[in-house]
């Protein structure tokens, strides 16, 4: 059934270099500084901060401007740098404030334009989302990418989701069709927590890829999303919830760059 076909099966698998025939396909990290805010570090000026924290389905948001630069927003809590290496850690635990839409907390950063704006562009041309990170602790599942769909439609589901399981698992989960919760998940490979792994993001036309430490799976996008603009997430989204305050998915990124041609 074509529902049950979205993005189900892989048509390439490739290993390729930093730089391959479909753009960027790795990314690493430049050096960081582990006495500034992640907004002295990374390019957070094309980003929102959404928190765990805030009233019942509406969580509070940390507006570009005040994330950026030397002088950008930090939370001891949720948000920060680690004093040690200088990455942009995200902490969401399994008891916190959620949008209406999900169970789960966040701390967890949405693509804007430089303008202010929220993002919202098109299959057309080629939009690409790079990180290296590493999960240190995570009680299940933790979502630590995104495409999302925007406007062009009522749904307001991911086209895709990088998941990260406590076993070391990653997965690709993505969306069987507009108008339905039910996902087709991919296994990419196992990684160690705590270890250091890449992933990239490539939205070209109708074509996904995925590309997790040089290894590149690319997945078509069929003719039922691209009525649909799509947007970028990044960070913990944590994919269990109960009572605890204390567990939860803690993410560090060691780079983060997103790019549209």
């Amino acid at each position: 059934m074509r529902k049950r076909t979205f993005l189900a099966l892989a048509v390439s698998t490739v290993v390729v270099g930093a730089l391959g025939a479909a753009g960027i396909t790795s990314a690493s990290a430049a050096a960081l500084d582990p006495n500034l805010p992640p907004g002295g570090n990374f390019d957070l000026a094309v980003w929102q901060l959404q928190l765990p924290t805030g009233s019942p389905g509406k969580p509070d948001t940390i507006s570009p401007a005040r994330l950026k630069g030397a002088g950008g927003y930090t939370n001891p809590s949720f948000f920060w740098t680690d004093k040690n290496d200088g990455s942009m850690t995200f902490w969401a635990p399994e008891k916190g404030v959620t949008t209406p839409n999900s169970k789960y907390a966040r701390s967890e950063l949405r693509e804007m334009n430089r303008d202010g704006s929220a993002a919202n562009w098109t299959l057309a041309g080629n939009h690409t989302l790079s990180a290296q990170l590493r999960v240190v602790s995570v009680t299940k599942n933790v979502a630590v990418g995104q495409v999302k769909l925007g406007t062009g439609g009522p749904s307001t589901k991911p086209l895709a989701e990088l998941y990260y399981r406590a076993n070391g698992d990653i997965y690709l989960g993505t969306q069987n069709s507009p108008d339905a919760s039910g996902q087709t998940l991919h296994k990419i490979k196992n990684v160690p927590t705590g270890t250091k792994w890449t992933y990239v993001l490539n939205v070209v036309g109708n074509r996904l890829s995925l590309t997790v430490d040089g290894v590149r799976s690319t997945y078509t996008i069929p003719s039922a999303f691209h009525p649909y603009r799509q947007y970028f997430k990044a960070g913990s989204y944590n994919q269990s919830s109960s009572e605890s305050t204390s567990n939860g998915a803690k993410v560090k990124f060691y780079s983060l760059t997103v790019s549209h041609a």
